[in-house]
C-alpha cells in the first residue's frame, strides 16, 4: 500500500468543517498534540451506534474503572457522532471496553422486562458465533474459488481443454482412454497453443510458440491485475499481514477492509497467482479472510459500534485465513495468537478455534483440488527420522536464518528505494517488467515454469514405485516380482543429477525474484515462495545426504540406522524442514509454524526435526536483526505499531519524552470556563492536534480534563443547528456549575459532557520503561504529564516510537508515517 494514498486520504486540515484533525499522520501525532483521546469519559457510550446514551467512568492511574454520572442527566439527547474515530486515527481501547461494558449491562438489565428484550438478549449473546460462522463460511467458499480459479489460469499459459474449457490440465485428462501412466498428463482432449495455432506438438517451433504464449498469457494477467488495483482498490495490493497488524493494534484505516477491496482482491489474487510471479495465495487469503470478518461485523451492532469488539472478530477472521490457506485449522489459531493479534481474550481464542474449523470444512466439502485434502502439497512419509539427522535439518535452520536475514535487508531496501525514486511512481510498469523477466527465465527451467504450489507437492512427495519425476530417477536394482512398501535407497540415476542442477538454477533465480517481487502494487503472499526456497535448497541436501549413505553406509554415523537395503534417508522429509526454516527465517514465527507444517503432513513424529530446524532460523536470523518482515514492513511505511516483542532497556524519564520541549511552543489548552465558542473554533483553525487538555486555569495549570477535537467541532456544530442563543461570543463551560454572567451575557455552552474526567497520567519522573509497558498492555495512544496535579505536557505513542528510535540510533523521522 502506497503511503501517499494514505496521506491523500486524509482531510484538509485548516477548515473547521472537516471534523478531522490533520492532513497526515506525522501531525496527528505530533508533539503537544493528541491522536485521540484513549481514556474513559463522558462521552463513552454517546455513540453505541451513532445515538446510543452512555456512562461516564472515571478511572485512576492504579487501573480502577467505576461508574459515574449517566450521561442523560448531562445532553438533552445524544450528539450523533461523538466518539467515534477518523481514518488514520488510533482507537481508544479503554473506552470501546467501557462502552461494551455499559452496554451488556443494559441489555442485562432490560431482560426480564419482555419476551422481547429476552430474545434480543440471546442474539446480543450469540451474535460473536454468529459472525465467525459467516466468516468461516465466506472464507472457505473464497477460498475455494480461489484455488479452483488459479489452477485453471496458471494451466491456460500452456493450454486449453477442448472438451470442456473449464478443465484445468489435470482434469482434462482424467476422463480420457488414451493417457499412459508413464504420460499421464498428455491426452488427446488437452491441447498445446503450439498444437492450436501451428499445428506442431514438436520441434523448435512449437517450443518457441509455447513460450511466446506463455509470456503473452503472463503479462496480460500481471497487466489486469494491476490495473484493476489501481483503478478500483488500491488497497488490495501486497500480502496485507502488515496492515491487518497495525489495524489489530487499534489503527484505522477506512476502506481496507471494505467489500471493494475484498471483491478487487479476490480477483487480482487469481491473476497474479496464474501470472507465474514469484508470489503466493496463503498470506493474501488472510486479508481476504479479515476482509468477510469486517464485513459481517456491520451486521451486528455489538461488533459494528465497537471498534475494540470489531478487532476480535478480525482475529477470529485471520485464523480461518491461514485454516483455509494451509488446511492448517489450529496452525491458523496459532497464528492469529503469536502473529497478527494484539489483543487476544481467551473468548476470542475460542470463537478463532470456531471460525478456523468452519473455514476448513468449507473447503475441504468444495475439495478445489480433487484429492480430499485441504492444500495441494499435502504428504505421508512412512519411515522415520534418525538421530544423525539432526545434523542436516539444524545445517537447512541455518539457511533458513540466513536467507530471511538476507531478504528482509534486500526487500526492504529495495522498497525504500521504490518510495524514494521516480521508479515508484510507476506500478504499473514495475510489475510488468517483473512479470516479463520471471516468465522469460522461469518457462525454460521444468521447475519454475510449475505453479509454485506444485513446485512444493513435487518437492515434498517421497518417490515411491509410481512416480514418473526426474527427481525419482535412481537405478533400480530390486528385484522385480518383489512387492515393497518402502523402497530402498538407491544410487541416482543421470535424471536426479540432471534435476539437481535445475534445481540449483530455480534456488537461484526464486531467490532473486522473491526480493523483487514482494511489495509490487498486486496481491502478492510471501509464505509459497520462501517455502518453495527452503523447500529446494532441503530437496538438495535430501538427496546429498541419501547419496552419502548409500555409497557409505559403513561410515559409522550411518552404521547403526541405514544397512545396505534399507530405506532410511527421504529426501521429500527434508524439502519439506527446509521450506519451513526458510519462512521461518523470514517471518520469525514458531510454535504456530511448526504446527501448520506438521498439519500439512499429518505426522507426529517429524516435529522434532522441524522445532530444530525452525528455532535454529529464528537464532541464526535473529543475530542480523530481530525483526520479522511484516514489522520491517510496518516501519518501513511508519505505522504507529508498538511491538510487543521489542524491549526497553534505557533508563529515560517521562520529562525527557513529553512534548512540548524546551524550544518547542507552549502546549495548547482549554480552560475550564472562561473561553467562548469563538476561541475554541479559532484553536482548531489554528492547529492541527486531536485533542486539547483542559485546565482550570492559565496559572494554576491544574489538569480538569481531556477534550477530542473531533466531539468539539461536532458539539458546537451541533449546538448551533439545535440550541438557541448560542453564538461565537457564548462562554463555553466544561465545570459542572456554570459559573454566574452577566444578565445581557449569550447563553452559554455547556460540553462538560464531552469531556473526560479521568485522562491517563504519568509524572514527569516515571520511568520510559514504566510508559512503554503502560502504553502496550492498556493500548493507549497518548498519555498527560503533570507533576503535582500541574499539567507539563502529552506523550503520544509518536513520541514512544521516536524516542525508541532515537535510542537505537535511527533516524526518527525515517519511521514516521509519511
Amino acid at each position: 500500500m502506497e503511503s501517499e494514498q494514505l496521506f491523500h486520504r486524509g482531510y484538509y486540515r485548516n477548515s473547521y468543517n472537516s471534523i478531522t484533525s490533520a492532513s497526515s499522520d506525522e501531525e496527528l501525532l505530533d508533539g503537544a498534540g493528541v491522536i485521540m483521546d484513549f481514556q474513559t469519559s463522558e462521552d463513552d457510550n454517546l455513540l453505541d451506534g451513532d445515538t446510543a446514551v452512555g456512562t461516564h467512568y472515571t478511572m485512576t492511574n492504579g487501573g480502577s474503572i467505576n461508574s459515574s454520572t449517566h450521561l442523560l442527566d448531562l445532553l438533552d439527547e445524544p450528539i450523533p457522532g461523538v466518539g467515534t474515530y477518523d481514518d488514520f486515527h488510533t482507537i481508544d481501547w479503554v473506552r470501546e471496553k467501557c462502552k461494551d461494558r455499559e452496554r451488556h449491562r443494559r441489555i442485562n438489565s432490560k431482560k426480564k422486562e419482555s419476551a422481547w428484550e429476552m430474545t434480543k438478549s440471546l442474539y446480543d449473546a450469540w451474535s460473536g458465533w454468529l459472525v465467525v460462522t459467516l466468516t468461516g463460511l465466506a472464507s472457505g467458499a473464497l477460498a475455494g474459488l480461489i484455488d479452483i480459479a488459479a489452477d485453471w489460469m496458471t494451466d491456460l499459459k500452456e493450454g486449453i481443454c477442448l472438451s470442456a474449457l473449464w478443465y484445468n490440465h489435470e482434469q482434462c485428462c482424467w476422463g480420457s482412454n488414451e493417457t499412459t501412466f508413464e504420460e499421464r498428463d498428455k491426452c488427446p482432449q488437452w491441447k498445446t497453443w503450439a498444437e492450436l495455432i501451428i499445428g506442431q506438438a514438436e520441434g523448435p517451433g512449437s517450443y518457441i510458440m509455447n513460450y511466446i504464449m506463455y509470456i503473452f498469457w503472463a503479462l496480460s494477467f500481471a497487466f489486469l491485475a494491476v490495473s484493476l488495483v489501481k483503478v478500483f482498490a488500491p488497497y488490495a495490493c501486497g500480502s496485507g499481514i502488515p496492515e491487518i497488524k497495525t489495524i489489530l493494534s487499534g489503527f484505522i484505516i477506512r476502506g481496507y477492509l471494505g467489500k471493494w477491496t475484498l471483491m478487487i482482491k479476490t480477483i487480482t489474487l487469481v491473476l497474479a497467482v496464474a501470472s507465474g510471479l514469484s508470489l503466493g495465495k496463503e498470506g493474501p487469503l488472510v486479508h481476504v479472510a479479515c476482509c468477510c470478518g469486517n464485513i459481517f461485523s456491520y451486521l451486528f451492532p455489538k461488533y459494528s459500534t465497537n471498534e475494540a469488539k470489531k478487532r476480535e472478530v478480525l482475529s477470529a477472521a485471520s485464523a480461518a485465513g491461514v485454516s483455509v490457506a494451509f488446511g492448517a485449522p489450529i496452525g491458523g489459531v496459532l497464528f492469529s495468537l503469536e502473529e497478527v493479534s494484539y489483543y487476544f481474550p481467551l473468548k476470542t481464542l475460542w470463537r478463532s478455534f470456531f471460525a478456523a474449523l468452519v473455514a476448513a470444512f468449507v473447503l475441504r466439502s468444495i475439495n478445489p483440488f480433487g484429492n480430499s485434502r485441504l492444500v495441494l502439497f499435502y504428504v505421508e512419509y512412512h519411515t522415520p527420522w534418525y538421530l544423525f539427522e539432526l545434523f542436516p535439518f539444524i545445517l537447512l535452520g541455518v539457511f533458513g536464518g540466513l536467507w530471511g536475514a538476507f531478504f528482509i535487508r534486500a526487500n526492504i531496501a529495495w522498497c525504500r528505494r521504490r518510495k524514494s525514486t521516480k521508479f515508484g511512481k510507476y506500478p504499473v510498469l514495475e510489475v510488468i517488467i517483473v512479470a516479463a523477466i520471471t516468465a522469460v527465465i522461469a518457462f525454460p527451467n521444468p521447475y519454475t515454469r510449475l505453479n509454485t504450489s506444485e513446485l512444493i507437492k513435487e518437492l515434498f512427495t517421497d518417490c515411491g514405485p509410481l512416480e514418473s519425476s526426474s527427481l525419482c530417477d535412481y537405478r533400480n536394482d530390486m528385484n522385480a516380482s518383489k512387492i515393497v512398501d518402502d523402497i530402498p535407497d538407491r544410487p541416482a540415476g543421470i535424471g536426479v543429477y540432471s534435476a539437481i542442477w535445475q534445481l540449483c538454477l530455480a534456488l537461484i533465480f526464486k531467490i532473486i525474484m522473491t526480493v523483487f517481487t514482494f511489495g509490487i502494487k498486486v496481491p502478492s503472499g510471501l509464505f509459497i515462495p520462501s517455502m518453495a526456497i527452503g523447500a529446494i535448497a532441503g530437496r538438495i541436501v535430501g538427496i546429498a545426504v541419501e547419496q552419502l549413505a548409500y555409497y557409505h553406509h559403513d561410515w559409522f554415523i550411518f552404521k547403526e540406522w541405514c544397512e545396505v537395503g534399507a530405506d532410511c534417508i527421504t529426501p521429500g522429509l527434508y524439502a519439506m524442514v527446509g521450506a519451513a526454516a526458510c519462512l521461518g527465517g523470514v517471518t520469525r514465527m514458531t510454535v504456530s509454524l511448526v504446527v501448520i507444517v506438521f498439519e500439512l503432513t499429518g505426522g507426529l513424529e517429524y516435529i522434532v526435526p522441524l522445532m530444530a530446524a525452525v528455532m535454529t532460523s529464528k537464532w541464526v536470523g535473529d543475530a542480523f536483526g530481530r525483526e520479522g518482515i511484516y514489522e520491517a514492513h510496518i516501519r518501513l511505511n511508519g505505522y504507529p505499531f508498538l511491538d510487543a516483542k521489542e524491549e526497553f532497556t534505557h533508563t529515560t524519564l517521562a520529562a525527557d519524552v513529553m512534548r512540548p520541549r524546551r524550544n518547542d511552543p507552549p502546549l495548547a489548552v482549554l480552560t475550564q470556563d472562561n473561553m467562548t465558542v469563538d476561541d475554541i473554533e479559532n484553536m482548531i483553525n489554528e492547529t492541527s492536534y486531536n485533542g486539547f487538555p483542559v485546565i482550570m486555569s492559565k496559572e494554576s495549570q491544574r489538569l480538569v480534563g481531556f477534550a477530542l477535537r473531533r466531539d468539539l467541532t461536532i458539539a458546537i456544530e451541533s449546538a448551533r443547528k439545535k440550541q438557541e442563543g448560542i453564538v461565537g461570543s457564548s462562554r463555553v463551560c466544561f465545570a459542572q456549575h456554570t459559573p454566574s454572567l452577566p444578565a445581557e451575557s449569550p447563553r452559554p455552552l455547556k460540553l462538560r459532557s464531552i469531556l473526560d474526567m479521568s485522562p491517563f497520567t504519568v509524572t514527569d519522573h516515571t520511568p520510559m520503561e514504566i510508559v512503554v509497558d503502560i502504553f502496550r498492555k492498556l493500548g493507549l495512544r497518548q498519555c498527560l504529564v503533570t507533576h503535582n496535579g500541574r499539567l507539563l505536557g502529552i506523550i503520544t505513542k509518536k513520541d514512544i516510537l521516536r524516542h525508541m528510535a532515537q535510542t537505537a540510533n535511527q533516524d526518527p523521522a525515517s519511521i514516521m508515517f509519511n
